[in-house]
């Protein structure tokens, strides 16, 4: 989908069509503000001077997308929005709307299902289409139907969608950013020497920041480059499995099917604070913020089937170091307690001592609910974990800190 998240805003305020907007930051409150400055209008037509923008902006947010406009300034995903600022402080800002984007995304996926039924879900505003036996599919090199679904999902949400069409799922994924927004693009067996080749290497969906500045270092800046190099080289130089994948992926080999039904192999929540919070002075704050994570993930699990044996936490301190920790339980579970209580015996196991930004909760070591006994799913924490977890973050059972941080650290 093109721009996904921004295009749902723009069905919402037609009048920023056209404009530099970022999707991101805080919590959903932009639409009450409007209305209730602009009572009786409809959102469509309140003025476009009216809307927050980027450069009035003060907190921890990251960009989840942008407009194309936006993404002119050098704006993109996962940029900080206080660095945006800065590139383009007059783009307007709004708040993810996750609700009608969810509503959307069911909504396409039904409407590409309903054309081409093998469907490879990859995720909330993408998925890989396999229409080799679809009556039609291969008009035009697949160009004909790509139109219909393009047709179809935009008389459908408003929405446009960009498409590339392949032999395989790696190149189709390159693909379908050539001709953004709203494009299609198809490439042939024999077309991977002259569009494939000479896209930048990050370009290749699996390369990543880390192989790229390697892959620089030695030269290589081109997936033609890579393609020029032995399997040998490769291996030599970046290990034997991702060496071999790395050579196949420069020549356009993929053998992956399209996966019409996958497992989630764990479901988290995650949240970045509007400002550094510490274990000690902030306890009663991060508490909150820990309990309302797990509640959230129990959620998740519950509405969508699941339970699950490893709870894990994740913490990002001031300096930007990530910590990691897991605890497996005996039984499956998707109680909030429950949840609550093992990713607190995580906490006593990491530095409490510093200053914490994020704070992220994970359910791992999945399995359907309804194939799980009930006696394997208790609905408190064995007794042994409750003794050593109390509900309050980071204390012990005694009301002191479960940590104490050296003398020399700023507390």
């Amino acid at each position: 989908m093109d721009a996904f998240f921004a295009s749902v805003e723009l069905l919402r305020y037609p009048q920023l069509k056209g404009l530099p907007v970022v999707i991101g930051g805080g919590r959903r409150e932009v639409d009450e503000l409007l209305l209730e400055r602009f009572a009786g209008r409809a959102l469509s037509h309140i003025p476009v001077d009216a809307f927050p923008l980027l450069k009035d902006y003060v907190g921890r947010g990251v960009i989840t997308t942008a407009t194309y406009p936006a993404r002119q300034f050098g704006v993109g995903s996962a940029m900080g929005m206080m660095k945006a600022a800065k590139l383009a402080p007059n783009a307007i800002v709004l708040p993810v709307d996750f609700d009608e984007v969810r509503r959307h995304s069911r909504t396409f996926k039904t409407v590409i299902r309903e054309i081409a039924p093998l469907v490879e879900d990859r995720g909330i505003d993408e998925v890989y289409i396999d229409f080799t036996e679809v009556p039609g599919g291969q008009r035009e090199g697949g160009r004909v139907l790509a139109r219909l679904i393009q047709k179809s999902i935009h008389q459908a949400t408003g929405l446009t969608c960009s498409i590339g069409v392949a032999p395989n799922k790696l190149i189709a994924k390159m693909a379908s950013e050539f001709n953004k927004p709203n494009g299609i693009s198809i490439v042939y067996p024999g077309d991977v020497q002259t569009k494939i080749w000479p896209l930048a290497v990050r370009k290749i969906n699996g390369i990543g920041p880390k192989s790229e500045a390697k892959l620089h270092r030695l030269h290589l800046h081109t997936v033609g480059d890579i393609a020029a190099q032995s399997q040998e080289w490769l291996v030599d130089n970046f290990g034997q499995a991702y060496g071999a994948w790395m050579h196949d992926a420069a020549w356009g080999r993929d053998d992956r099917p399209v996966v019409t039904e996958s497992e989630p192999v764990s479901m988290s929540r995650e949240t970045t604070f509007d400002r550094d919070l510490h274990a000690v002075r902030d306890r009663a704050e991060l508490g909150a913020i820990f309990t309302d994570l797990c509640a959230r993930v129990a959620e998740d699990l519950r509405r969508k089937g699941y339970v699950g044996k490893t709870i894990g936490i994740k913490l990002r301190y001031d300096d930007f170091r990530t910590a990691t920790r897991d605890h497996t339980l005996e039984h499956f579970t998707d109680d909030p307690a429950v949840i609550r209580r093992a990713a607190g015996l995580c906490l006593k196991r990491v530095d409490l001592g510093q200053r914490l930004r994020l704070l992220g909760v994970r359910v791992g070591k999945l399995a359907k609910a309804d194939a799980v006994p009930d006696s394997t799913a208790p609905a408190t924490a064995p007794e042994h974990q409750v003794a050593e977890f109390t509900p309050d973050l980071f204390h012990g059972a005694d009301g002191a800190p479960d940590y104490t941080p050296p003398r020399s650290a700023d507390n």
